[in-house]
């Protein structure tokens, strides 16, 4: 993650906790304990100035300190981890920013006329700080006893988003069909009484159906009706296995455990990539069982069935099935035009009805493959203002689009055929341990169109060929690279077995 992202979520958490802090009547509480400067951050580190080591120590000492980590691995959902340096302390500052350690007592300073902005004597200093501290919470004790005693409620409470939580992912914007009006319901159901009506829920389907898209709206709607003040944990179970290994290297397994098993809501997303890793479903067992007993809820997706998954333990597929499992599946003609005119309404944009009964006709995978369709066409009518958007228009522009088959989803099982078919070996073979280069080339091959063509990761890939390492994929996928850009004639092979996967028939 950028440095930019990192310090757009230390904004987001200090404005959090002010909002908190100011619905407390303790605002001056907030600007003395929160005084802290972002400086810089590395992938799993921010670094922050705080005005010295005593308001460094009061800090701790009020629980700011760790109120601050915790609400940062709240919205975030990983372990990232908050140094903070006090500015009088100049050996610990970065040599081009020695010229901030005369700033010291500035933050504390402009809070009170009598304090002084220049540097202080340790101990002048340190009573200034106590007497304004004093003062603070005196002030915060009659702004608690006054509100407590002329009490009253606001309709207009401020609207809270959870930083992890697309807030595009609502049940206002999921338009629910025959394909999913019973996941739909049982996710509505499952937000509003969370932790006592199907837990866990699990939901199932192909790739773009929707499936993400419930989930994080169950997340959006608790987290707007706590007002926040809920832990939710939003993650794809790839993230979950990344952080959970960082906490062995790091030996901080505690902290993680902590973080995972305290939550009031877990929404974890695609977990067929948990297939052969032991150690993370090693884990995550712990954790629901952790959840399952405080009745905090939880929301699973996957892609298929979980008794068509191999590689994961009995015990743990159990779990995940002990609530509710629902399925989506690709959404039917007038569920795919209802979807293209809500995104429609959504963007303030409008096209032709033939066009868009040209669209929710051809296009029958998925949600995703149906906007991007949409978006093309949009952003036709957009950049090319002086031509009409018309059928013949969308047909030219959509025809590669369209040339997926009709009878569903392109498979694994597919590019395999169709790839081993057309080097006239057999579907054994592509997904052996041979070496030779007759089946190599084959295998490779396969394993770039699939990666291109389907959702898959590399350890996915790997399993569906022969339970293989992702970094042999990887090699084979980054071979293939190489050669699609030095080879022409390759190329047009490349493009022969897609055009033929898309046109195959069972």
């Amino acid at each position: 993650m950028s440095e930019q992202n990192y310090k757009g979520i230390w904004e987001d958490v200090l404005n959090i906790i002010h909002e908190e802090y100011k619905q407390k009547n303790q605002e001056n509480f907030f600007k003395i304990y929160f005084n802290m400067e972002y400086v810089s951050d590395t992938i799993d580190e921010i670094t922050v100035y705080v005005p010295s080591d005593v308001m460094l120590n009061h800090m701790e000492e009020k629980g700011s300190i760790q109120t601050v980590k915790d609400k940062i691995a709240e919205i975030t959902g990983i372990n990232l981890n908050v140094k903070f340096i006090p500015k009088n302390i100049t050996s610990k500052l970065p040599a081009s920013d020695s010229n901030l350690e005369e700033e010291k007592t500035e933050a504390i300073a402009k809070e009170t006329p009598s304090v002084q902005t220049e540097p202080q004597p340790e101990n002048t200093y340190t009573s200034i700080l106590n007497n304004l501290i004093s003062e603070s919470e005196k002030e915060s004790k009659i702004k608690e006893d006054s509100s407590s005693a002329y009490s009253y409620s606001s309709d207009e409470k401020p609207v809270k988003k959870h930083l992890l939580l697309d807030e595009n992912f609502t049940f206002e914007t999921f338009v629910p069909g025959e394909n999913s009006n019973f996941a739909y319901n049982v996710s509505i159901g499952v937000a509003k009484e969370p932790g006592k009506k199907f837990n866990p829920l699990l939901i199932y389907g192909g790739s773009g159906l929707g499936k993400t898209h419930l989930m994080q709206s169950i997340g959006n709607y608790i987290y707007k009706q706590k007002e926040g003040n809920v832990k939710i944990a939003c993650l794809s179970a790839e993230n979950f296995t990344n952080e959970f290994f960082k906490s062995l290297s790091d030996k901080k397994t505690d902290q993680f455990k902590n973080k995972f098993r305290k939550l009031d809501v877990l929404l974890l997303d695609d977990i067929h990539f948990l297939i052969d890793k032991k150690g993370t479903q090693e884990e995550l067992f712990h954790t629901f069982e952790a959840l399952h007993q405080k009745k905090a809820q939880m929301v699973f997706t996957c892609d298929r069935p979980m008794e068509e998954i191999k590689g994961i333990e009995e015990r743990l597929k159990t779990r995940f099935t002990m609530g509710i499992c629902i399925d989506i599946t690709p959404p039917n003609y007038e569920t795919r035009k209802a979807i293209l005119q809500k995104k429609l309404e959504l963007m303030g944009k409008s096209i032709p009805e033939d066009v868009l009964d040209y669209i929710a006709k051809n296009v029958q995978t998925n949600v995703r493959d149906l906007e991007k369709s949409l978006n093309k066409i949009i952003g036709y009518a957009e950049y090319q203002p002086d031509q009409k958007v018309t059928i013949e228009i969308a047909r030219k522009e959509l025809k590669d689009t369209f040339s997926q088959p009709s009878n569903g989803f392109i498979n694994i099982e597919t590019i395999q055929k169709v790839v081993a078919d057309h080097y006239n070996i057999s579907l054994s073979d592509i997904k052996s341990k041979k070496r030779n280069k007759k089946f190599v080339i084959p295998r490779q091959i396969a394993i770039y169109i699939a990666r291109n063509l389907l959702d898959y990761s590399y350890p996915e890939l790997g399993n569906e060929f022969g339970g293989r390492d992702h970094t042999t994929i990887l090699h084979s996928y980054e071979k293939m690279e190489e050669q699609l850009r030095t080879d022409s004639s390759f190329s047009q092979t490349i493009e022969i077995l897609i055009r033929e996967i898309k046109e195959y028939r069972k």
